[in-house]
């Protein structure tokens, strides 16, 4: 049974309350070409997403993201950062922390509202501090509203990738969206998941009959998969690329490009893992032609501090979900990557 708590304040009372400004909307539409030629191909530079895997304190995101900043202009002839500042937290038993959409304060109860005006004023701040625009994960589809002239990358996640709404939603996304292999790994699903995102839909948003003109720069994550046994498989080599982009071009699907998330059923939720797995995907892509053009970059989950800590933890910039590379193996890892391409 529904127990009806409050009201919760619409999007437009949301960006009224919170603007984004038109000189940040400057900056976000140069991104958004960048980002966008980058899938296109148009620009051969090579994208790193990166951050937190879930961003649950704003002074600390904020932080992390600054130092980002300094870190993308001595790299930005090689690649280009999307700072990944996500604000929800899909959680496999449905219990525990679920980011700061429900979580505002960690420590606290749920409370919505304050975490959509807390969310939306922490990704104002990011862009005015930092002069990156975001990524963030649409773990619901209908909150996608409440930053949608704010983002300039969008995730959908793994358990969300066979979802109807979610397909439909990217459909109408003017940026480019990441879909994730589901949990399973199924390759079928996720080519179905792209090609949804890539047509025309209409279907209903919100309180309205909505059409969408389609995605064309949605495009694939790959992140392993987990067996029925709860093992995890990667999906990040050669042979994975190369049978991915097979599929691409057999479902003549626009813009065949892929992310590799570095953590997940990749690492084995191993986050220092990562450096591994991002020097040989890069090994790969020098070595190929075809995945030279094909792999269009990492999503790294990456903090101030190595590692993790409970929900109640006090350390500042360390995760309180998946653990994450500290600041100073990022820092080497983005400059080693540069280095080899």
């Amino acid at each position: 049974m529904f127990q009806f708590v409050k009201e919760i304040i619409t999007p437009a009372q949301v960006a009224e309350q919170i603007p984004f400004g038109s000189a940040l909307q400057k900056t976000k539409n140069k991104r958004d070409e960048t980002i966008r030629n980058i899938f296109t191909g148009a620009d051969k530079r090579l994208l790193f997403i990166v951050g937190p895997c879930s961003a649950d304190n704003e002074d600390a995101v904020c932080d992390y993201v600054v130092r980002l900043a300094k870190v993308a202009e001595r790299v930005k002839d090689k690649i280009f950062i999307i700072p990944r500042v996500y604000t929800n937290k899909p959680r496999t038993r449905g219990e525990g922390y679920k980011g700061m959409l429900h979580n505002p304060d960690p420590n606290k109860g749920t409370d919505i509202q304050a975490g959509i005006l807390h969310l939306r004023h922490m990704h104002v701040r990011v862009v005015s501090e930092s002069g990156l625009t975001a990524a963030d994960e649409m773990l619901y589809p209908e909150n996608y509203a409440y930053l949608a002239d704010i983002l300039s990358y969008v995730a959908v996640g793994a358990r969300s990738a066979e979802n109807q709404q979610h397909r439909l939603v990217a459909s109408g996304i003017d940026v480019p969206v990441g879909i994730k292999n589901p949990m399973n790994g199924s390759m079928s699903v996720l080519m179905n998941s792209i090609y949804a995102a890539q047509i025309e839909n209409e279907f209903q948003y919100h309180s309205h009959q909505v059409k969408t003109s389609g995605n064309p720069v949605a495009h694939a994550v790959l992140r392993g998969n987990v067996d029925i046994f709860g093992h995890s498989h990667p999906n990040y080599h050669y042979e994975d690329l190369i049978l991915l982009r097979e599929l691409y071009l057999r479902q003549n699907l626009k813009n065949p490009s892929v992310i590799v998330d570095t953590n997940h059923s990749n690492s084995g939720k191993n986050p220092y893992e990562q450096v591994r797995i991002a020097k040989e995907v890069i090994s790969c892509r020098n070595g190929s032609a075809e995945l030279r053009d094909f792999v269009k970059g990492f999503l790294v989950e990456s903090y101030l501090e190595d590692g993790n800590q409970p929900p109640d933890g006090t350390v500042y910039g360390k995760s309180i979900t998946d653990g994450c590379l500290g600041w100073e193996k990022t820092e080497r890892l983005i400059y080693d990557v540069a280095d080899r391409i």
